[in-house]
């Protein structure tokens, strides 16, 4: 049960059976961490089907190199490490979903090098309907963290923003917790970021209103929090 059903050969079946394997696991393991992981539907479907593309390009580079010789083998291994350094590269900046696709592109490139023109076209197609199938699934509509608020002030550099709202935040906010501060107006402002949850949806307006009368009528954002967001 415990041992590598690719152990006596490779064949489609097995790469099939494999493929199957992957993707069910790949989509359970998504649904679970998903409970928790402050994420986007896009990273859910990347972790669902990223198991997939992977256990594919490997299974089938392993059937190749059973079919030919060693020095070939270690030559398209070698051109698939290149093209896997190419990725790292490409991911600095890449969302998740992007850099799924990427790979994707890259094992249906490979599969196409090692000579499966037919293989490589069915992968091709079936990662495609497989992203589409994900991408249209209603999951995550209501599974979004919208009582976490990113709250963001702008403040004038001569106020002492370590405790200047604590009473205005301690009668709506039922948690508050500063992530960031950064210089704005060449240094004239500051602009605070909060992770915070309202005690009354119904009192955004007030909230804002009495930090208006606090931070000088200054620029006021209350918009959904999302984990290591770029712009606090």
């Amino acid at each position: 049960m415990f041992n590598s059903i690719f152990e006596n050969g490779t064949t489609v079946a097995m790469i099939a059976l494999m493929a199957g394997v992957a993707l069910v696991t790949g989509a359970l393991y998504a649904w679970i961490v998903s409970v928790k992981l402050r994420s986007s539907k896009g990273m859910f479907i990347t972790m669902a089907l990223l198991p997939l593309i992977i256990s594919v390009g490997v299974a089938l580079v392993s059937k190749f190199l059973s079919d030919s010789s060693v020095s070939g083998g270690v030559t398209r291994l070698a051109t698939l490490a290149i093209a896997l350094g190419l990725l790292r590269f490409r991911s600095n900046n890449g969302r998740a979903e992007e850099i799924l696709l990427l790979l994707g592109s890259i094992v249906s490139g490979l599969v196409f090098g090692l000579g499966y023109a037919a293989y490589g076209a069915i992968f091709t197609l079936v990662a495609a309907g497989l992203y589409l199938a994900f991408a249209y699934l209603p999951i995550f509509k209501n599974k979004q963290f919208a009582k976490e608020k990113l709250l963001k002030i702008t403040i004038p550099e001569t106020l002492n923003y370590s405790d200047v709202f604590n009473d205005t935040f301690a009668h709506y906010l039922k948690m508050y917790e500063m992530v960031g501060v950064k210089t704005t107006g060449m240094g004239s402002m500051f602009r605070l970021s909060y992770r915070v949850v309202l005690k009354n949806a119904a009192e955004e307006k007030e909230l804002i209103d009495e930090l208006r009368t606090r931070n000088g009528n200054l620029e006021i954002s209350l918009l959904p929090y999302v984990e290591n967001s770029k712009e606090l």
